[in-house]
């Protein structure tokens, strides 16, 4: 048994807990403490804050998840002010061993060693997932993380993508006004604009621009908030809006990676789960022309892992000894 200090680090926030290994698997995650990151200058700012939190010293070695693409060098963090140097980052923490991955990498990670009771039926048919083939993960928090885990004779490789960066598609007039909308701010228009927790205010204001009505500026979080307490009608409407992009957003990425599975991860999944069901996300999921009826037999799980970002780094770091 082994001991680990595991990290995930987004757009917004820093998670931190400790984790023991055995052998290749996740054996028990701590208890995860969660820092704003706008609190904290930079990674060690945040590690030294987490080591008071723990109140001992910290294991010498760590896994971290951290939401931009991974190489050697500097990385600036997406939609984070965070600089890490992959170079010095071990001394800088004080460790004889760290690895880095991609965020969504490590929520991949966190899929190929998901228990059956962690994957909850979203669409498609009912039953096991399958134990080969190719899962596609994407999921929506302050941006959209996608990527692959392929699953071959008991073994898992998990492929780190930057799919949310994928083009977004208008699927009905609605969605053109919007894309226009986007357009117009930002030249191009990803799928990430527009699923992900920013995108529901930009289908907000697109609707109340549609109905001609002049609204005090609000921010996404309102929206949000309004939407799931089912309390503002537009807010809602945009909260349907939402899950039919979506659907639409994994149907495509499903078909770009010749998915056997989709599993539904990120920050804003499991705050939709009782809305996904009755919404048109399946709809517009299987909406793929001539490849409908297959993409009908696609089962859509949602990761129900309550921290699949530390779960994942601890069993990336697992999978490498």
């Amino acid at each position: 048994m082994s001991e680990i200090v595991v990290v995930d680090i987004g757009g917004t926030h820093a998670r931190f807990a400790l984790a023991e290994l055995s052998g290749r698997r996740v054996a028990r995650l701590g208890e995860a403490v969660v820092l704003r990151t706008a609190d904290h200058a930079g990674l060690a700012a945040a590690w030294a804050a987490f080591a008071r939190t723990a109140g001992r010293v910290l294991p010498r070695q760590a896994a971290l998840a951290v939401a931009c693409p991974v190489s050697p060098g500097a990385l600036q963090l997406t939609n984070n002010p965070w600089t890490l140097h992959t170079d010095t980052l071990a001394a800088e923490l004080d460790v004889d061993r760290c690895i880095l991955l991609n965020d969504f990498a490590a929520v991949g990670h966190a899929v190929a060693q998901a228990a059956p009771d962690h994957l909850t039926p979203v669409c498609g048919p009912a039953g096991p997932m399958p134990e080969d083939g190719v899962f596609t993960v994407i999921g929506p928090g302050t941006g959209l993380g996608v990527a692959m885990v392929v699953k071959r004779g008991g073994s898992a490789r998990v492929i780190p993508t930057e799919g949310g960066h994928a083009g977004f598609v208008p699927t009905d007039a609605f969605e053109d006004r919007l894309a226009h909308r986007l357009r117009a701010r930002f030249g191009r228009v990803s799928a990430e604009r527009v699923v992900s927790g920013p995108g529901l205010l930009a289908i907000y204001e697109t609707l109340l621009d549609e109905q001609g009505i002049q609204a005090a500026p609000r921010g996404d979080r309102a929206v949000w908030d309004a939407a799931l307490a089912g309390t503002e009608p537009l807010a809602m409407a945009a909260l349907d809006h939402f899950c039919r992009c979506f659907g639409a957003v994994a149907g495509d990425l499903a078909l770009a990676q010749g998915a056997n599975a989709v599993v539904l991860a990120g920050g804003i999944s499991p705050r939709i789960d009782a809305v996904l069901p009755r919404s048109g996300f399946a709809a517009r999921f299987a909406a793929k022309g001539r490849f409908e009826a297959m993409m009908q037999s696609i089962p859509v799980r949602l990761a129900g892992h309550p921290q699949p970002g530390l779960f994942g780094a601890a069993a990336a770091f697992a999978a490498e000894e």
